[in-house]
């Protein structure tokens, strides 16, 4: 279970000075923040565990509101559903002005824009989360500043949330071993005739005993490319690919391993082989100051020298409170979004996935991911366990 850890305004994630610059420079006075997972961030690693999985209730959602005024921390106001003053008792949020009085996505905002009305922002340039506001919501707030006054706040909080603090690494670094260590346990529990569905029940199971909050895993058996939930079995000789994000607080790790039903003959072998001859050429150049295009080229240039290169794919992209965040380096691959990262260096504390996908015609679907942590010297790998072939 992820844990609500206030933390003191001296240990949060981010600095004010850098928020306050990023602010500047999109010409935002004040934030509106409404995404769980940016709110969350801004708290300093908090989710309300009652929603956490969902936000419909009654007629509305839950939509928690956190507002900061430019260089004006002292006037932060966090707009939470009622029962989170149960949280607040136990561990006092950061923010000065907590208000615990919302259950829909008109009361949240509305006290939000009461707050801001008390210190006398209105007319101000306003920041908003455009993909993370109710229709009925971005009415009110465009009734009360003007629409022309809206401004998109999304790239300024992705920036903010680019370089991870120390204490941010360490959980991301501790949730990918508990990730690995749980694909480890999963395999050697499972054997022949085990379905998709007891599988990654299976690791469901590992993954919250080990204190993560499950979000997915993608399973592949056999020769298939399918990685959907099924009654399909594994059968010996057959390949598992194993694809999971598994969430501590607030930070999500993001790992895949492979495993084998019986011993991996030679061809095996040598197609793990060339998976992990990309992802080492992809971290070989994964250093403060490199290009983020660059690394992409030189793994890609890689990938084209092997064997089976029609049938593999390379991708990497930043990871951290969310799965897909800054640094973005690839365009539409696959995931629908502009690669503007690509041509801006790597910066010490970002964190990367990089993953190779083959997608064998006869063998299956083999695929190493890792999570990649930009080091002042280089790169720190997290969740090093298991791989190789995970013999079963």
């Amino acid at each position: 279970m992820n844990r609500h850890v206030a933390p003191s305004i001296e240990t949060l994630p981010f600095s004010f000075d850098r928020l306050d610059s990023l602010m500047e420079a999109a010409g935002i006075d004040v934030l509106i923040a409404t995404s769980k997972h940016n709110v969350g961030y801004l708290l300093g690693g908090y989710r309300f565990i009652f929603f956490s999985t969902m936000d419909a209730i009654g007629h509305s959602r839950y939509l928690p509101v956190l507002v900061y005024v430019r260089g004006q921390a002292d006037h932060t106001a966090y707009v939470a559903n009622k029962m989170e003053g149960h949280e607040n008792e136990v561990q006092p949020f950061w923010v000065p002005n907590f208000l615990p009085v919302a259950w829909g996505s008109v009361d949240s905002v509305q006290a939000a824009l009461d707050h801001l009305k008390s210190t006398g922002t209105s007319g101000k340039r306003v920041g908003i989360e455009p993909s993370f506001l109710p229709i009925n919501s971005y009415q009110m707030i465009a009734d009360a500043f003007d629409a022309d006054n809206l401004v998109d706040a999304t790239r300024v909080l992705e920036d903010l949330r680019a370089i991870k603090s120390p204490a941010e690494l360490a959980v991301l670094k501790d949730a990918s071993e508990r990730i690995t260590d749980s694909m480890q346990a999963t395999i050697a529990g499972s054997g022949s005739g085990d379905t998709k569905f007891d599988i990654i029940e299976r690791l469901r199971r590992e993954e919250t005993n080990r204190g993560l909050q499950f979000e997915y895993c993608l399973l592949t058996l056999g020769a298939s490319h399918n990685r959907a939930a099924s009654e399909q079995k594994w059968n010996d000789g057959d390949v598992l690919s194993i694809d999971s994000g598994g969430n501590l607080r607030g930070y999500i790790g993001d790992i895949c391993r492979m495993g084998v039903l019986g011993e991996p003959d030679a061809e095996l072998e040598d197609l793990l082989a060339e998976v992990e001859t990309v992802q080492q050429a992809a971290f070989s150049k994964i250093a403060p100051g490199t290009i983020g295009g660059d690394m992409i080229s030189h793994a890609q240039g890689v990938l084209a020298q092997q064997t089976n290169k029609a049938c593999t794919d390379f991708f990497a992209h930043g990871m951290g409170v969310i799965s897909h965040e800054v640094p973005f380096l690839m365009t539409n691959h696959p995931v629908a979004y502009e690669g503007v990262d690509a041509i801006r260096p790597l910066l010490e504390g970002m964190v990367i996935s990089v993953e190779t996908t083959m997608l064998h015609p006869r063998r299956g679907f083999i695929k190493l991911e890792d999570t990649v942590a930009v080091t002042a010297d280089g790169y720190e790998l997290f969740g090093t366990e298991g791989r190789g072939w995970n013999v079963r």
